[in-house]
């Protein structure tokens, strides 16, 4: 004969069981409004101003998804110089935001751009340099293509998808002739030439960063422009007009390098020395960088 359950230990039953399952729904649901956050990527490049004067910084927020990626509006981005925040602005429709901010003395300026408190992205943040340049002050050009050592049957460049740049050699002695040119004369521009398919300019910029810091390059501004031909000539235009006509000089590896700054009645030095017919007319060529301040 089977005996019914005591009312009193039912009803502590089904309590009990009540409790777990709210526990439970509780726990997924914390779980998967954690899980809902969209993972960002969020990426700056370098800036370039004077003492006194604002530079605009230009961050991007795209969205991570599993099979596309997505720019991210509505999003606060904070700035943030010596781990403070000194600038916000939130991202318009295409993830770009831009914040504004003035240093008071030349220098180079380390920053760190971050997603603010929100409740759709996850965390993100990235660093860049600020570069703050008297005007007055000369300037140099580098190739970045000029400071590796060229791997037998690849370009020298630094744009490739992937980490293949970790293991790229510098040129010998480029760090320690730049160092000098640039500890009380010049300052260096970096100049990067993009590989269509590899990805945004602004992560080419941060992989550059990290390989001239790895390598114990001198700071300067890195540039990466297009691989187009004539896409280096117009930047060097723009940077005349926009007041920067110190920049007299550039030092690179290749032929389109050199007819950009020529074809302005500006200097180039081509290192290494090229291969017979590469060499522009008017262009100097240093074997090495240990000839290169003989040049200029």
């Amino acid at each position: 004969m089977c005996r019914s359950l005591n009312p009193t230990a039912h009803n502590s039953f089904f309590r009990r069981v009540g409790l777990f399952t709210i526990l439970l729904l509780s726990t997924a649901t914390t779980i998967l409004f954690a899980a809902e956050k969209i993972p960002g990527i969020l990426t700056v490049p370098d800036s370039l101003t004077s003492p006194n004067q604002p530079a605009t910084i230009e961050a991007t927020l795209i969205g991570k998804g599993l099979l596309m990626e997505t720019s991210l509006g509505g999003e606060p981005i904070e700035l943030l110089v010596a781990g403070n925040v000194v600038a916000t602005a939130m991202t318009g429709g295409d993830g770009r935001a831009f914040l504004s901010y003035t240093p008071k003395a030349k220098g180079s300026v380390p920053f760190t751009v971050r997603v603010g408190t929100t409740p759709r992205v996850a965390v993100a943040e990235a660093d860049a340099n600020l570069a703050v340049w008297e005007r007055r002050n000369p300037i140099m050009a580098v190739e970045m293509a000029a400071l590796m050592e060229d791997p037998a049957g690849q370009e020298p460049t630094v744009t490739w998808p992937g980490k293949e740049t970790e293991g790229r050699r510098p040129m010998p002695d480029a760090a320690n002739e730049l160092g000098k040119l640039t500890q009380f004369y010049y300052n260096v521009l970096y100049v990067v030439t993009g590989v269509k398919g590899v990805g945004p300019n602004d992560q080419v910029n941060a992989q550059a960063r990290q390989w001239l810091k790895d390598q114990k390059f001198p700071v300067g501004h890195i540039l990466v422009v297009p691989s187009d031909p004539e896409a280096l000539g117009a930047k060097l235009d723009e940077m005349h007009a926009a007041g920067w006509k110190t920049l007299k000089i550039g030092v690179g590896r290749t032929k389109t390098f050199a007819e950009a700054f020529l074809q302005r009645r500006l200097d180039a030095v081509m290192v290494p020395e090229p291969a017979k017919g590469d060499v522009p007319r008017k262009a100097k060529v240093a074997k090495e960088w240990k000839d290169v301040r003989k040049k200029m």
